[in-house]
């Protein structure tokens, strides 16, 4: 395939083996690790877990990635589609609440062919880090159930810096407004999980609190209440190599978190924080290519 999925517009070759664009995947699916995840969103987790199934490969260059010997470094295995749909239905059997599909940007091809003829048991979560084509997002509609994006910024320079991307704020945006499009409003089963709706996550960065403020203040602006969940995420960990950008080798100072927290709060926005004990590097999983 000649890929122009994710917005890096790349117009690379990717064939079974063989990945020439920025996220150097072949356009066959590569895995690092597929297990029940209890860390994310309470409606996502719930008692028994995520059923997380996590690609390798990224479309982004973030300096702090905690995933970064699968994102940066390209760790994983390759799987069929149809071993691929094995592993959703052993997640489900294992007890899953949902199948969260964890950066799948560059694979959104995947997930479409997939999902055209497949439909779990449990609703499919699409978990990305917000840099997605709204023209691609749109071959998933009506087979994505939940949306699980980031905002990480609306300040280019601070995408450019971080992420390698200065087209980050307003293509992360606009794709947001697609997946809300697709899914409405949230919806919660009787047992209180989430099956359908997007929850929207912003990470606070060392120093970057004024940066999570201008990003609620933009998901309070477009989108009414009951629309969407927000997430305000506290667990930053100092990670790999940041020398090229020392003011985040830190963790949070306890007052940026209550700060943000507050903001949240005075804005009326619904969601989710999270406590500054997740901020521990035994939260991200290991990539060992377990239930691959």
């Amino acid at each position: 395939m000649i890929c122009r999925q994710c917005p890096r517009d790349c117009g690379a070759e990717r064939t079974e083996t063989l990945g020439k664009g920025h996220c150097r995947m072949p356009e066959a699916p590569v895995l690092a690790r597929a297990a029940l995840h209890m860390w994310e969103e309470p409606p996502i987790s719930g008692v028994r877990g995520s059923g997380t199934i996590f690609f390798s490969g990224c479309a982004l260059d973030c300096v702090f990635c905690q995933n970064e010997k699968i994102s940066h470094h390209g760790f994983g295995q390759t799987v069929t589609l149809d071993r691929l749909r094995e592993i959703c239905e052993e997640l489900v059997s294992q007890g899953a609440h949902d199948i969260n599909f964890v950066g799948p940007t560059h694979y959104a091809h995947t997930l479409a062919a997939l999902l055209e003829d497949y439909r779990p048991a449990v609703p499919v979560v699409y978990n990305t880090g917000g840099y997605d084509k709204a023209d691609t997002l749109r071959a998933l509609e009506g087979k994505v159930d939940i949306y699980l994006p980031d905002l990480k910024y609306l300040d280019g320079e601070a995408a450019q810096r971080y992420s390698g991307a200065s087209d980050y704020p307003e293509t992360a945006q606009a794709a947001i407004r697609e997946m809300v499009r697709q899914t409405g409003p949230c919806r919660f089963g009787d047992d209180g999980m989430l099956s359908s709706g997007t929850i929207i996550r912003h990470l606070i960065l060392p120093g970057q609190v004024s940066q999570a403020k201008a990003v609620m203040d933009w998901v309070a602006r477009e989108f009414p209440p009951g629309t969407v969940l927000f997430s305000l995420m506290s667990q930053y960990t100092p990670w790999g190599d940041l020398s090229a950008c020392s003011e985040l080798d830190r963790r949070l100072r306890p007052g940026e978190i209550r700060a943000a927290q507050a903001y949240m709060e005075n804005l009326g926005l619904a969601g989710f924080t999270q406590e500054r004990t997740s901020a521990k590097e035994e939260y991200t999983p290991p990539f060992d290519l377990t239930g691959i």
